[in-house]
C-alpha cells in the first residue's frame, strides 16, 4: 500500500481512479478505523458517482506509523485542520467531497469550517459529548477485554492494542466531559447527515446540532434497524443516498450512480 511521508509520519493510502474534472472524495474513518476497516464501501461510493477517492489511516492507526503526539480532546481539530490540509495538499486533492464516519465526520466538519468542501457525508458525526458517547464505550471496553473486539482490531491494524486504549481513554475522560465542536463549525457546504437509528454512540441529538449549525444546504437520512456502521449494515441505501444528494448539490455528478 502506498505510504505518504508526512510532517506527522508515513501515512497508508489508497487512491481510487475516477473522473479528475470532479472534486475528489476523501473518507475519513473513526476512532477504531483504518483503510482496511471501510471494506469495499469507497470504492462503491467511487464508482457510482465517477469521482476519484482518496482512503487513508490516520496516525497509529492500521499501518501508518504511530502517532507522535499525545491525544487530546481537541485532536479532531488537530486532524480536521492540520493534518489532512497537509495530507491533501501532498498529494495534490483540492475542494474535496469528504466522507467521513463517527469522530471522522467529526473531522470533517472541522476541515470544511477552514478549507474549501464541495461537500460534507457526515456519517454518525459527534459534535458534543453524551450519554450515550459513555455507554457506548464501556461496552465496546468490554467486548475488548473479553476478547472478540481485540482479535477484530488486529485483523486490520499493526497496534491494535494502541488504536483502543488511546481512543476509549480519552473519550472517557474527565476531560472529554465538556467537549464540543458546535462553536467551532462555519461550513457552508452542502451536508448529509445519515446515523442509524439503533446507533449505539449517540443520539439523534447530534444531526439536531448539526442542523442547526450548518449554513448550507442540509439533508438528514436515518436509516432504520441500522447501527454506529449504516455505511456496512445498509451499504446500498447510503451510496444510493450520497449519490443522489451530490447529484442535487454538486456538479457533474450523474443523479443514478454507476455500477457497483
Amino acid at each position: 500500500m502506498p505510504v505518504a511521508d508526512t510532517r506527522h509520519g508515513p501515512i497508508e493510502h489508497v487512491l481510487i481512479d475516477g473522473d479528475p474534472s470532479r472534486a475528489p472524495l476523501v473518507f475519513l474513518h473513526g476512532g477504531l478505523g483504518c483503510v482496511a476497516a471501510w471494506g469495499r464501501f469507497p470504492a462503491a461510493v467511487a464508482a457510482a458517482t465517477g469521482r476519484r477517492a482518496l482512503v487513508y489511516s490516520r496516525p497509529g492507526s492500521g499501518g501508518s506509523g504511530p502517532a507522535r503526539i499525545p491525544a487530546t480532546p481537541r485532536y479532531m481539530h488537530e486532524q480536521g485542520q492540520r493534518f489532512l490540509p497537509e495530507l491533501l495538499d501532498l498529494l495534490d486533492l483540492h475542494d474535496p467531497v469528504l466522507v467521513g464516519h463517527s469522530d471522522g465526520a467529526s473531522t470533517a466538519l472541522l476541515y470544511a469550517s477552514v478549507r474549501p468542501a464541495e461537500a460534507v457525508v457526515a456519517m454518525g458525526p459527534h459534535l458534543y459529548f453524551e450519554e450515550a458517547n459513555r455507554t457506548g464505550i464501556e461496552a465496546a471496553r468490554a467486548a475488548y477485554e473479553a476478547g472478540p473486539l481485540y482479535r477484530k482490531l488486529s485483523l486490520v491494524h499493526d497496534d491494535p492494542r494502541g488504536v483502543f486504549t488511546n481512543w476509549s481513554e480519552l473519550w472517557l475522560s474527565e476531560d472529554f466531559r465538556t467537549w464540543s465542536i458546535e462553536d467551532d463549525l462555519d461550513v457552508t457546504a452542502p451536508v448529509l447527515m445519515i446515523q442509524g437509528d439503533r446507533d449505539e454512540y449517540g443520539t439523534l441529538g447530534q444531526l439536531d446540532a448539526l442542523q442547526r449549525v450548518a449554513r448550507g444546504p442540509v439533508r438528514r437520512v436515518v436509516p432504520e434497524g441500522a447501527d454506529h456502521y449504516p455505511h456496512l449494515v445498509r451499504p446500498e441505501l447510503v451510496i444510493d443516498a450520497i449519490t443522489r444528494f451530490l447529484a442535487d448539490h454538486t456538479p457533474g455528478t450523474p443523479a443514478t450512480g454507476g455500477a457497483r
